[in-house]
């Protein structure tokens, strides 16, 4: 861990941080201009995360009792042939270009090798940041600590006040909302559906944290399942951040998971449960619908949420370092 200076104090965070924690990336959003509003409970639930060593692996820099950085170091519970660890955090606008992202970077680093070492040895690290593509001064901070941009997520947009496109449901699915009884079948689509991307399995305990936790609206979250023999076929999982509503009083459906198993690809599954979902939110009183979508490369194929009214928003970057 980086040495105290005369006028800030590096530590490890504890849940007690959560409230400041809060106020430092709403300080952020405030410049950043993201989207992302963060209450006391939001914070919380990513200290709570049960693959966070908060003790030796998270780091918190203070102005005396005012949280000005931070860094959060976690693991992806199991892997094959690569361990990809996330590291997560950000600097106060009023403390930048003091060198205090430089160094939450490279503590960040020290300790993901750190998990690595502890947890998954035998396998290739892989160590990612997620960041907003226009935010100033990251590009160059990433690239001098050896990472390259590896993934992109474009967000995309969908004013609900808009008409929404009429989408049927194939022959022979159905949909229906998520319940106590299909949740299971939910995680079991998330985890199948992303094998292909690479994507390590989420296990019961951080699909809850993660997931299913305080953000998660279960109101506009579907399942399609097969008539004929009851297998699910896909799945949407939409999430609220309500610190957002009340500060701009819009309130945005997020579209957080939407996964198809693969026998039941190119069968227009996707694009119903978004139709639905969107209908949902809309008589709901939703204002608007997000989603994100990845590529390998910037200027990835989109059709399927162009097709169903989405526009391009904001794009952020998976930065990425192997060793």
């Amino acid at each position: 861990m980086p040495e105290e200076s005369s006028s800030l104090t590096w530590r490890s965070l504890t849940t007690g941080d959560a409230k400041a924690a809060a106020d430092l990336l709403n300080a952020m959003e405030a410049v950043d201009q993201i989207g992302q509003l963060y209450t006391e409970e939001d914070t919380l639930q990513e200290l709570i995360d049960p693959y966070l060593d908060l003790e030796r692996a998270s780091f918190g820099v203070f102005d005396d009792d005012v949280m000005v950085g931070d860094m959060k170091v976690s693991y992806k519970p199991a892997t094959e042939e690569v361990h990809r660890v996330l590291i997560n955090g950000g600097v106060h606008p009023d403390y930048r270009r003091r060198g205090i992202g430089t160094a939450l970077v490279e503590a960040g680093v020290a300790a993901a090798k750190a998990l690595h070492t502890q947890h998954d040895p035998g396998t290739r690290l892989a160590i990612d940041l997620h960041w907003a593509e226009h935010i100033a001064g990251a590009a160059e901070l990433f690239r001098s600590q050896g990472f390259a941009p590896a993934w992109y997520d474009q967000q995309m947009e969908h004013p609900l006040g808009d008409a929404i496109p009429e989408t049927a449901v194939p022959d022979g699915l159905r949909v229906e909302p998520w319940s106590q009884q299909n949740d299971e079948e939910f995680r079991m689509i998330r985890n199948e559906a992303f094998k292909d991307a690479g994507l390590a399995e989420m296990p019961v305990d951080s699909w809850k944290n993660r997931m299913t936790d305080h953000t998660f609206r279960p109101e506009a979250s579907f399942l399609l399942r097969d008539v004929a023999n009851g297998a699910p076929a896909g799945v949407l999982l939409t999430k609220c951040w309500e610190a957002d509503a009340a500060a701009t009083g819009f309130r945005d459906a997020t579209f957080f998971l939407i996964g198809t198993l693969r026998n039941y690809r190119r069968r227009g599954v996707a694009g119903a449960l978004i139709g639905h979902a969107l209908r949902a939110a809309a008589d709901q009183g939703y204002d608007r619908a997000v989603l994100r979508v990845g590529s390998a490369t910037p200027t990835g194929a989109f059709g399927i949420y162009e097709k169903a009214g989405f526009v391009p928003g904001l794009r952020f970057v998976r930065w990425g370092l192997e060793s």
